[in-house]
């Protein structure tokens, strides 16, 4: 299990507190463990996924967003290693690496977005 760094480019305490979320969200990707989901997520979270191409499917509110993370999490046989972590204010970008069951990857990066202390916003996007 590869763990990312998290590059602050404002180390002010919004930007702590977006840096502090991340961590406590990549965690839940690399430990399998959805546990912390609903606590990091807002009501009024949107979700635009990677797939079907081009655009993703949408997922809105907090219920259809910790049920797509917790499925992505506790999937068998796969990992996250993530690459870096970057922190501006109340968005963040995580670059990763996900490894499938059958030992295929695609790498991408998720554009995530921070609002009073929750998550409100992801949008993912993949190579290729």
């Amino acid at each position: 299990m590869k763990q990312d760094s998290i590059v602050t480019l404002h180390p002010d305490e919004h930007s702590r507190q977006t840096a502090e979320i991340m961590q406590r969200f990549n965690d839940v990707f690399q430990l399998h463990d959805p546990s912390a989901l609903p606590g990091l997520v807002a009501e009024h979270c949107v979700i635009e996924n990677t797939v079907p191409a081009p655009d993703g499917a949408r997922h809105a509110g907090r219920e259809a967003c910790v049920q797509l993370w917790s499925a992505i999490a506790t999937q068998a046989g796969t990992r996250f290693d993530l690459e870096e972590t970057f922190v501006a204010g109340e968005r963040a970008t995580i670059r990763w690496r996900y490894w499938l069951a059958d030992g295929n990857s695609i790498r991408g990066v998720n554009l995530m977005r921070v609002e009073d202390g929750l998550i409100v916003e992801a949008m993912g996007y993949v190579k290729g």
